[in-house]
């Protein structure tokens, strides 16, 4: 089975090659393991770093955004007939060894798997009580509308298998994507399932989310509309749309 990890980057060229690194440690016994940095049109080096140490990258002439960005990612993963494709952040905060354990996961019969920071306290690093807070909401939201809790639905760190490869490389948002998805996901019929995972400090940079004071806020606004919109319009595969 051929397997392909999605790095969305932008601005990340302190971080790129450290983040690459820590997957080239990862040995698969029946899976062949690829990645491809997609570079979301960043004004610093990362573009020069992936040409300086040779790594595969798209690099995308403008800014699209984290939900284009990743979209590119899907694009190319079906495009190669990848069996599976796992998000992972070019900022150094996810733990590759848990690669493993998303695609056992796959393996089990799970479309998508979610990196949970929330089902056991595994990490050093903690996020902040607001965040914790909009999570919580979040959750909640999709619960009403799925009946499936989530404990991360933001959580980057994710896998999913072909079908969904197919799904978001067709339709994928283009602001703050994952609990979006997630709840269009589970409204189809996918099968959704979370392992706990140990998420890292970021070493360099910053999140684009806290760049800007009112941005948790409009965040957090435009993700619950979202999640409503995805909660009574999606509707199950299969099901007569008349």
């Amino acid at each position: 089975m051929k397997v392909l990890v999605i790095i969305p980057a932008y601005n990340e060229g302190e971080n790129i090659v450290n983040t690459v690194n820590s997957l080239k440690k990862i040995k698969l016994k029946e899976h062949k393991l690829d990645y491809v940095v997609i570079n979301d049109g960043s004004s610093d080096n990362t573009k020069q770093t992936c040409l300086d140490n040779n790594l595969n990258f798209i690099d995308l002439s403008i800014n699209l955004g984290i939900g284009g960005a990743v979209q590119t990612g899907y694009k190319y993963a079906y495009y190669n007939n990848y069996d599976i494709a796992i998000q992972f952040d070019g900022d150094g905060q996810h733990d590759a060894s848990y690669i493993k354990e998303l695609i056992a996961k796959i393996n089990e019969g799970n479309d998508i798997v979610i990196g949970s920071r929330f089902i056991e306290e595994l990490s050093e690093f903690k996020s902040t009580f607001m965040r914790r807070f909009g999570k919580n909401i979040l959750s909640f939201l999709i619960k009403i509308f799925t009946g499936q809790k989530v404990c991360d639905p933001t959580s980057g760190f994710r896998a999913c298998n072909n079908k969904v490869i197919e799904e978001f490389a067709k339709d994928y948002p283009v602001d703050f994507p994952e609990p979006d998805t997630i709840t269009k996901i589970i409204k189809k019929g996918y099968k959704v399932a979370e392992i706990p995972v140990k998420m890292l400090p970021r070493t360099n940079g910053k999140s684009s989310i806290t760049t800007n004071i009112f941005k948790p806020a409009y965040y957090m606004i435009k993700v619950s509309i979202a999640i409503i919109i995805a909660g009574l319009s999606t509707k199950k595969a299969g099901d007569n749309n008349e």
